[in-house]
């Protein structure tokens, strides 16, 4: 049973979704529970595991539920009488941790161009998991990229096909030409990123954008597409771009959403 209760944590975490751990660490006296059972809690209340059941059981999850909205560990006492928090006639005292795994956020870099080389450098500076993605073998690697979490050498479209995407993913598409773009691009727009960005003019993306449809891409799935791409701040300098693309990221890490409209509804496609 422990080890289903780890896998389920670690399945919760892969998705990107916040869990709680709780483990009994004392005991007292009668209790419903045991020293080291522990069971996991979930983002939706749901629960995998058991501390013994009841109004103790009920507390815990309760006070998870409120530790995994502010992302913090904490630890719990309880009284189990007719006089404490829980008012049953068990007599004794309980005392447990509740541990909060808060999944890492990815940047994810396709392509290896100056951009990317700027972008991996700030990343960094937020605590970013950097993913660099390129074929160019010469271009990928700790050399160049050493601030990067992974370097995967190979074709950027064909790597996240398989690649594990969640909603702390964000996507940022650099690449070379536009051909590889759109590849890239279509095999990952109907994935549960939390952003996805392209590089490229408006003449550029609305070319990439008009051919999604054309392939049957609903609009609705374009409109997730931050395009042009990053915060306009008036320059063409590799590192600025790099600064513009990483502030519309932290925008959207930080506030869920982004009124991105403006760009988009002004390219037609």
């Amino acid at each position: 049973m422990e080890k289903l209760i780890l896998k389920k944590i670690y399945e919760k975490i892969e998705l990107g979704e916040k869990v709680a751990m709780t483990t009994l660490t004392s005991i007292c006296g009668s209790t419903p529970g045991r020293k080291g059972a522990f069971m996991a809690i979930f983002e939706d209340g749901s629960t995998y595991g058991t501390i013994g059941g009841g109004k103790l059981e009920y507390e815990v999850i309760k006070k998870s539920l409120e530790y995994i909205e502010k992302c913090e560990n904490t630890e719990f006492t309880y009284k189990i009488d007719d006089k404490g928090e829980l008012d049953t006639e068990c007599g004794g005292e309980i005392k447990g941790f509740i541990k909060i795994f808060v999944p890492s956020h990815k940047l994810i870099i396709a392509g290896a161009g100056h951009i990317a080389l700027h972008l991996h450098k700030l990343s960094s500076m937020i605590n970013l998991h950097t993913v660099v993605i390129d074929e160019r073998e010469e271009l990928v690697n700790k050399e160049h990229f050493c601030y990067a979490n992974e370097l995967i050498v190979g074709k950027a479209d064909e790597v996240l096909k398989q690649y594990n995407i969640n909603k702390n993913t964000y996507i940022v598409i650099v690449g070379s030409n536009h051909k590889n773009d759109t590849l890239v691009l279509e095999s990952v727009i109907n994935s549960d990123a939390g952003y996805i960005g392209m590089i490229g003019s408006k003449g550029k993306v609305s070319h990439i954008l008009k051919g999604l449809i054309e392939k049957g891409i609903s609009r609705d799935q374009i409109q997730k597409v931050y395009a042009p791409i990053g915060i306009d701040i008036a320059s063409e300098k590799p590192e600025e771009i790099a600064l513009g693309i990483l502030s519309e990221i932290a925008l959207i890490k930080n506030n869920g959403s982004l009124n991105h409209m403006k760009d988009i509804k002004n390219i037609e496609y």
